[in-house]
């Protein structure tokens, strides 16, 4: 999905997301291997899209982390593609042998630091402007939202993205917040015309209902976890 905005500051080039969005939780894995491992099982199986996510760790790990990442998948070497904000479907040619676009969660600093692609934020984090103060103007800034009144304000930044969830109920937050079903996808697809990811509890067995709903891509965590590789290549398929 390609399409002007309605509202909010011009953006020079509007993004083009892939219908998958993974997300590795340094939570769920025992150690650094076994992170770029299934970061590189999730790649082997045509995932673009990566968000590097570490609510525990301290900064020197993380930053550890992302840069094990960062030099599995290289990132974009054709300039014209990074002075135009390319999307995430360039040729491979354009971009590493894997095509991975890398997004740091929350912090935008070791963003910078671990040369990302961009950075994820929710309603606690740092506010967009400021992580736009941070990042400049060519990293993507994705936000995360939880109603309308969040949404609309969102939607009124310079984000590249907004994300809206929980759409069901979800074990990845040890605090979510109020699920908003299918309704609150398409309420919210009404409210923006920026690419829009649904994020919460989503699976290979309710992820085309999510995208039938509005969003342009499902960002997904528990439900790739068992035999990455071939879970990625499901929802591949299953989104279409």
């Amino acid at each position: 999905m390609n399409m002007a905005r309605a509202g909010g500051p011009s953006r020079q080039n509007v993004i083009a997301l892939p219908r998958l969005y993974c997300i590795a939780d340094s939570s769920r894995f025992s150690g650094t291997a076994e992170l770029v491992a299934f970061a590189e099982n999730l790649a082997s199986a045509g995932c673009t899209l990566l968000q590097y996510r570490n609510k525990s760790g301290h900064a020197r790990l993380v930053l550890e982390q992302a840069r094990e990442l960062r030099r599995l998948f290289p990132p974009i070497q054709n300039p014209h593609l990074s002075q135009n904000r390319g999307e995430v479907g360039s040729p491979p040619t354009d971009r590493s042998p894997h095509g991975v676009r890398l997004i740091m969660n929350d912090r935008a600093d070791l963003c910078l630091a671990a040369d990302f692609d961009g950075v994820h934020v929710g309603q606690d984090d740092l506010s967009p402007q400021a992580v736009r103060a941070i990042i400049g103007p060519e990293l993507w800034l994705g936000i995360s939202t939880h109603n309308p009144e969040q949404l609309r304000e969102a939607d009124l930044t310079s984000a590249d993205y907004l994300a809206v969830g929980p759409v069901f109920a979800t074990s990845s937050k040890a605090n979510p917040d109020p699920v908003v079903g299918l309704e609150g996808v398409r309420r919210a697809r009404a409210l923006t015309r920026q690419p829009l990811v649904a994020i919460g509890g989503i699976t290979r067995a309710n992820a085309r209902s999510v995208i039938e709903a509005g969003a342009d891509s499902v960002a997904v965590i528990s439900d790739l976890l068992r035999d990455p590789r071939k879970s990625a290549e499901e929802f591949l398929r299953i989104l279409g």
